[in-house]
């Protein structure tokens, strides 16, 4: 699953959405926990999971110096 997630700075990307970021952090989740759909009582932990990861992601682009 994880080969699946593109790489999301230039210049391998001039623009990149929040989709973009949310669903690199869904391949990720999905990929450690296992579970491409988790159970109802695993779900909260799951999307929790996948927020921080969006967020963390977001950070990483933000804060990234890139020398073209």
């Amino acid at each position: 699953m994880c080969r699946n997630i593109k790489t999301l700075r230039p210049p391998y990307a001039e623009s990149v959405t929040e989709d973009d970021m949310r669903a690199a952090a869904l391949q990720y989740v999905r990929k450690v926990s296992g579970f491409r759909q988790p159970a109802r009582h695993n779900a909260e932990a799951f999307e929790q999971a996948v927020d921080r990861v969006a967020a963390a992601t977001e950070d990483l682009l933000s804060s990234l110096v890139v020398h073209r």
